[in-house]
């Protein structure tokens, strides 16, 4: 998946083979998925190798979901790009809420996935407080502006401060994205979250509009003046005062 993946489950009875379950399935993942990787089966879709009605259900549910936040998010999410198809914006969130998932169905209440910064939190963490998430200054990686206390949903933050330039407006593929460099999401869980981090940021400004008028979300917005926006909700979830 081109980013490191760190698990915590804090429930006594976790042991090394369910970690490693979690791992193995987010190779399955990266195999199918990956836009790096010839073999892919997104890749052979790419190359015209496989039609996407031939595809696995994996791949052809992740097509809908795109399609779906497409439509939720005013067209700002699109997953073609340039004559090729990236199901990257949705499939990493997906990919996390399934992980959770499984660790729900071994009957584990308390853990914390997370996938190159995009979180999914359960339950206590080893302290018995609920988990803590700290957001980072994209003027200085070193530098936490904000720690959130969260439980039993998603976090995910989409910038360009790490990887540069990958996230673009699809209603204008020429307009690069520099009016802000941070956008993090705290949704019901991480897949809703990080969809909506990821269309939100490709509004620019206004993404943090966006994002307060969804049911069930809130926002933190930087911004290349490294002023900050948030959401008129977000406050009830910050532990710490801040540089911005």
């Amino acid at each position: 998946m081109g980013m490191p993946i760190m698990l915590e489950v804090v429930d006594a009875a976790a042991d090394e083979s369910l970690l490693e379950g979690i791992f193995d399935y987010f190779h399955h993942v990266d195999e199918k998925f990956s836009t790096y990787k010839n073999s892919s089966e997104i890749s052979r879709i790419n190359h015209g190798e496989l039609k996407l009605e031939d595809a696995t259900e994996e791949m052809r549910l992740i097509f809908e979901l795109a399609e779906q936040t497409r439509r939720d998010s005013n067209g700002y999410f699109d997953i073609h790009h340039n004559g090729l198809i990236d199901p990257s914006g949705i499939v990493k969130g997906w990919a996390i809420c399934n992980a959770a998932e499984i660790l729900r169905k071994e009957g584990f209440e308390n853990f914390y996935v997370d996938a190159g910064g995009d979180i999914q939190v359960c339950g206590k963490n080893s302290q018995g407080e609920k988990w803590r998430v700290g957001i980072r200054n994209p003027f200085n990686m070193h530098e936490v502006v904000k720690v959130i206390s969260v439980t039993d949903c998603g976090v995910a933050t989409s910038g360009t401060y790490v990887r540069g330039q990958h996230i673009y407006n699809p209603k204008n593929n020429q307009d690069a994205l520099v009016e802000i460099l941070s956008l993090t999401v705290i949704g019901p869980d991480i897949y809703e979250a990080d969809r909506f981090a990821t269309a939100a940021f490709a509004m620019g400004r206004s993404g943090i509009d966006f994002i307060e008028v969804l049911s069930g979300f809130e926002g933190y917005m930087i911004d290349k003046d490294k002023q900050a926006t948030f959401t008129t909700g977000f406050a009830r979830f910050v532990l710490n005062d801040s540089i911005c």
